[in-house]
């Protein structure tokens, strides 16, 4: 197969390049209630129900992140206090990249644009791509969209800002669930899986798997 040159890269950010922190909050804050031997399950509903809140209209993150632990709290019968939803929120634009970040970027960015379509909000997003050591041509969110991944509007949208087509453009994941299978759909050239450990690899959705970021300028043959 001959080797694809994208027009654009793009890249999803929480879990793929910044450190998605996520579970790691919810079990620290949870810890009181949450026996140890069912932690596990418990955040495996916890990010059942921010993708669930994600699936419909858009509406802030801050919502998104209120509710999905309200409901986690309902379903598993704990005390719900609005005071975790909102350190969960406001930790956000503090987490950094994963350290193969900022080297394996920095490679491909002098070759091809780099774009990042995040399920973010525009108050914090930013922060969080200052500290990627990298430069990004574009950055697009969920707020800018009025949708969030894995809805394909959020997609589109970001294509008709760059005035290029899915087949022009590669994209980069660690999640099937958000954005690979939404790619795929859309038809992207290239559909590179980072396999972070956090979702299975479903080889059916991706033409290309890596281990972590420094892989991403093998794939387009630097």
């Amino acid at each position: 197969m001959s080797q694809f040159r994208p027009k654009y890269i793009t890249f999803d950010c929480y879990g793929t390049l910044t450190n998605y922190e996520m579970g790691s909050m919810g079990r620290q804050l949870f810890a009181d209630r949450i026996a140890s031997e069912q932690m596990e399950a418990f955040l495996a509903d916890f990010k059942a129900y921010r993708l669930d809140e994600v699936l419909g209209d858009w509406k802030p993150l801050h919502e998104v992140v209120r509710n999905s632990v309200e409901r986690l709290c309902r379903k598993w019968s704990v005390e719900f206090r609005e005071a975790d939803a909102s350190k969960i929120y406001n930790s956000i634009p503090t987490w950094g990249p994963h350290p193969d970040v900022p080297e394996g970027l920095a490679k491909v960015a002098k070759e091809i644009p780099l774009v990042i379509l995040s399920n973010a909000d525009n108050a914090q997003i930013h922060d969080n791509v200052a500290k990627l050591g990298a430069p990004f041509a574009h950055v697009f969110t969920a707020e800018d969209a009025q949708a969030y991944k894995p809805r394909l509007q959020a997609f589109e949208y970001m294509f008709d800002q760059l005035g290029c087509s899915p087949e022009e453009a590669m994209h980069v994941s660690s999640s099937f669930r958000y954005d690979h299978m939404s790619a795929c759909d859309l038809g992207y050239g290239a559909r590179v899986f980072v396999a972070r450990g956090h979702e299975p690899s479903l080889p059916h959705y991706a033409t290309h798997q890596i281990a972590d970021i420094g892989g991403l300028a093998g794939v387009i043959g630097l």
